[in-house]
């Protein structure tokens, strides 16, 4: 895969929850990829961890998908990818194989995140039987490099020999480590070889200088005509600095107010008009206060 075939900027999307966080809101979902896609995004990353995606049974995850295909009328070019990553590894072939069949661009998938000592041995064969069952030839499947958040991830040598294995299908990875070294050493030993989308929107412009496809990030959600100026001038040779400059700052902002998903849900309900859709357990909402504070330092910025 090259930086062409799926690069750009996409969102890790909110997921729209009914008031009581029950069940889906499954009629808000292709409008509020639609306004993704109005605000630049290339495609959207449905149930990462701004989706809360450890939070739904594989049954909600595949309505999701299946509803979320709708946003194809309207942005016939909008790129879907699925989040199919759990510790289970039959559980994680199944969602793979339900998101190719509905005919998603490609599938973003955590290590097994319950074995934090799994070796690079292990964590080999277990993607390999992943990638030969549920990938077609010519599918693609990101690892989600977040060893922060899932206590395990990728090494050099165990993408290398990934790719190896497996050149087409085994495209890249979603680096979520924000290690600015890392991402330096992704491109110094693969070029743009491995299709590396950056979580971490404060080093856009770092990760695309070291080769990278693209990014992949909650803010995207907020900050997306930012993140695309970004993605755009780089593209065509320009500077991206003042751009970047405004990225990183939101970015930070927002890093003040943890965890993403409250954060963001809150933020999209003030800024643009969306329910205010609730999080699941054990995440809790974002405060009144922590809103205010931080609509009013957004206001300043």
């Amino acid at each position: 895969m090259t930086r062409g075939t799926l690069g750009g900027v996409y969102a890790a999307a909110l997921t729209p929850l009914k008031k009581d966080a029950s069940s889906p809101d499954l009629e808000a979902v292709a409008p509020y990829l639609a306004f993704l896609a109005s605000r630049g995004c290339h495609g959207a990353l449905i149930f990462g961890t701004t989706g809360e995606g450890p939070s739904f049974s594989p049954s909600e995850r595949c309505a999701i998908w299946q509803i979320a295909l709708q946003v194809r009328q309207q942005y016939p070019n909008f790129r879907l990818l699925a989040g199919t990553g759990t510790p289970s590894l039959t559980e994680t072939i199944e969602l793979t194989r339900a998101a190719f069949d509905l005919g998603y661009d490609g599938v973003v998938t955590l290590p097994p995140y319950y074995f934090r000592k799994a070796t690079d041995e292990g964590l080999f064969h277990w993607f390999r039987e992943l990638i030969q069952k549920a990938v077609p030839a010519d599918g693609y499947l990101l690892g989600y490099h977040f060893p922060g958040v899932a206590g395990i991830g990728f090494s050099l040598d165990l993408l290398a020999r990934l790719k190896e294995a497996f050149p087409v299908q085994f495209a890249g990875i979603k680096d979520s480590s924000h290690d600015a070294d890392f991402a330096r050493a992704l491109g110094q030993k693969f070029g743009s070889d491995l299709a590396v989308f950056t979580g971490t929107d404060s080093d856009f412009t770092l990760a695309l200088e070291n080769h990278a496809a693209g990014c992949i990030t909650a803010p995207a959600n907020l900050i997306s005509p930012d993140l695309r100026t970004v993605y755009d001038a780089f593209i065509s040779g320009n500077d991206t600095s003042a751009a970047q400059e405004r990225v990183t700052h939101q970015r930070h902002l927002l890093e003040k107010y943890p965890p993403f998903p409250p954060t963001l849900k809150a933020l999209v309900h003030t800024l643009h008009g969306f329910p205010r859709w609730p999080v699941r357990p054990p995440l809790v909402e974002m405060g009144k206060d922590a809103e205010e504070k931080l609509m009013d330092e957004l206001r300043v910025a």
